[in-house]
C-alpha cells in the first residue's frame, strides 16, 4: 500500500522581506524621504558655508550628498550578495560626525584632500567591517553617548555661524532680522512638536525650512536666479574638485569619523532590528559596517559625504509599524533620483543661511541630547565613569571654546585634535580601557561595569 506524498507547507516570509503594492511602496518611501531630507541636506549646506563656496558649488555637493545616500541606503535594505547590507528598513544620510574634520581638512588642505581622506576612510571601514562587529563591547554607552553628546555640542557653534555670521567685524554680524527670522523657525518648530500629532511631528524640521524659506524671500534674503541655468538631469563628473590627495593627519581623523558612524550604525541596526523582531547576526552587522565604508569610497569620488543610518528614521518604522526593508529600498531610489535633478540642487543650496540654522541648531542641540539620554544607561558608582567623562568633554570641547588653542601645534596635529570629535573619541575610548578594560585595574568593592543594569531605575 502507497504511503501518502507530504504536502509541502509554503514558509512564510518575515514581514521584514515581504514586497508590498507599488502603489504603498512610493508613498511610505516618499515618507521616509521627507523625514531623513532635512538633515541630510544640512551637511552640505554647512560645510559650503563654512568654506566658502559658491552656490553653484554647494547645489553640486547637495546632489551628489542625495545621490550617495540613495544608493547606501538600497544596499542597506536590498543588500548585495554575501557582502553588503543588513537587510533592514535602514535610510542612510549624511551624518553630521564628519562635519569639524571636513571643514577643518578644508581649510587646511583644500577640498581634494577631504575627499582624498574619505576614500582612504571608506577602505578602512572596509578592512575593519568584520572585526569592528566582534569589539563593539569596547564601546558601551560611556563612550558612545560621550561622543554624541560632544558632536552635538560642537555643532552649535556652526550652526550660529549660519545664523548671525561668521566675521564678527562684519557689520551684518548678528543682524536682528535674521535672529528673529532663525527664532521664528525654532518656534514654529517647537510649536509643532508640542501641538501636532503623528506622522506631522516627524516633518517639523522640514515645514520649518519651508515657511522660513518664504519669510526670507519675503525679505529679500532668496536668490533662485541661478536654478534657471542648471539642468534637468545630470550628476557632477567624478572627482570634480581635482584629484584626490592624502594627508596624513586626514586620513587618521576621517579614519576616527568612521569608528564614530560604526558605533552610529550599529546601534541604529540592533534599534531596527529589534522594532522589527529580527535577530541580528554578527555577519548581518559586519555587512551592514562595510555598507558605511562603501559610502565613502562613493563619497570620495562623486564629491558627496559620509553616511549613516538616520535615527529619525528609525523612529518612523516604530510610528508606522511597517517593516517591510522594500519600503526603504523605494526611499533610496527616490533620493538617487533627486540626486540627478541638478536644479533641485541649485533650489536647496539657495536656501539662506539665517533659515538653516535656525533650523540646524534644533538638529545640533536635539543630538546633544540624544547623547545625554545615552549616558543615563551609565554606572557612576563604585567606579572613575564619571572622571571619564568629564576628561573626555573637557578636552574635547577646547577646540570649540578657543579656537586658536593649538595654534602653535604642527598642521597634522591640529587636524586631529583641532577637531572636537577625534579628540573626544581617543580620550574617552583610552580611559575606558584604562579604566574598565585592563585586568590592571583598580579593584573596587563596587561593580566596575559600565552600564546600568536593567533592573535599575535609570535604564
Amino acid at each position: 500500500m502507497s504511503q501518502p506524498r507530504e504536502v509541502a507547507v509554503p514558509v512564510e516570509k518575515h514581514p521584514v522581506d515581504q514586497m508590498l503594492p507599488f502603489g504603498r511602496l512610493a508613498v511610505l518611501g516618499l515618507q521616509h524621504v521627507l523625514v531623513m531630507y532635512a538633515g541630510c541636506v544640512a551637511v552640505p549646506l554647512i560645510v559650503g558655508g563654512a568654506l566658502g563656496l559658491s552656490t553653484d558649488v554647494i547645489a553640486i555637493l547637495v546632489n551628489a550628498d542625495l545621490f550617495v545616500a540613495g544608493v547606501i541606503t538600497i544596499v542597506q535594505s536590498f543588500g548585495v550578495g554575501k557582502i553588503l547590507g543588513v537587510r533592514l528598513p535602514i535610510v542612510a544620510g549624511a551624518t553630521f560626525t564628519a562635519l569639524t574634520p571636513m571643514i577643518l581638512i578644508g581649510s587646511k588642505y583644500g577640498l581634494p584632500a577631504v575627499y582624498g581622506s574619505m576614500l582612504a576612510a571608506g577602505v578602512f571601514g572596509l578592512l575593519i567591517a568584520k572585526p569592528f562587529s566582534k569589539i563593539i563591547h569596547l564601546f558601551p554607552p560611556l563612550v558612545t553617548g560621550t561622543v554624541i553628546t560632544v558632536i552635538g555640542l560642537s555643532l552649535i557653534d556652526a550652526g550660529a555661524g549660519l545664523i548671525a555670521g561668521n566675521d564678527e567685524s562684519d557689520p551684518g554680524y548678528g543682524n536682528l532680522s535674521h535672529l528673529a527670522l532663525a527664532a521664528a523657525i525654532i518656534l514654529l518648530i517647537v510649536l509643532i512638536n508640542r501641538f501636532a500629532r503623528g506622522f506631522l511631528v516627524s516633518l517639523a524640521v522640514l515645514i520649518g525650512l519651508v515657511f522660513g524659506v518664504i519669510v526670507a524671500s519675503f525679505m529679500g534674503l532668496v536668490d533662485f536666479s541661478s536654478v534657471g541655468d542648471a539642468g534637468w538631469f545630470g550628476l557632477a563628473r567624478p572627482f570634480y574638485f581635482g584629484a584626490p590627495e592624502f594627508p596624513v593627519a586626514a586620513i587618521i581623523s576621517m579614519c576616527i569619523v568612521m569608528l564614530v558612524i560604526y558605533v552610529e550604525s550599529t546601534a541604529d541596526m540592533l534599534a531596527v532590528a529589534q522594532l522589527v523582531d529580527k535577530k541580528l547576526t554578527e555577519n548581518d552587522i559586519a555587512r551592514g559596517l562595510a555598507a558605511d565604508g562603501v559610502s565613502g569610497i562613493l563619497a570620495g569620488t562623486f564629491n558627496s559625504f559620509l553616511d549613516t543610518a538616520f535615527a529619525q528614521n528609525v523612529g518612523l518604522v516604530q510610528v508606522t509599524r511597517v517593516r517591510s526593508r522594500y519600503v526603504v529600498t523605494a526611499a533610496g531610489v527616490i533620493l538617487v533620483l533627486l540626486g540627478l535633478i541638478p536644479k533641485l540642487g541649485e533650489i536647496i543650496a539657495a536656501v539662506p543661511g539665517p533659515v538653516i540654522g535656525g533650523a540646524a541648531l534644533v538638529m545640533f542641540a536635539t543630538v546633544t541630547a540624544v547623547g545625554i539620554r545615552s549616558l543615563r544607561r551609565v554606572r557612576f558608582d563604585g567606579n572613575n565613569n564619571l572622571l571619564i567623562i568629564a576628561v573626555a568633554i573637557g578636552a574635547g570641547m577646547v577646540p570649540v571654546v578657543a579656537p586658536s588653542f593649538y595654534a602653535k601645534m604642527p598642521d597634522e596635529f591640529q587636524i586631529i585634535f583641532g577637531s572636537s570629535i577625534t579628540t573626544t573619541v581617543l580620550v574617552v575610548f583610552l580611559l575606558n580601557l584604562l579604566f574598565n578594560h585592563l585586568k590592571w585595574r583598580r579593584e573596587s568593592s563596587e561593580p566596575s561595569d559600565e552600564e546600568v543594569p536593567s533592573d535599575s531605575p535609570a535604564h
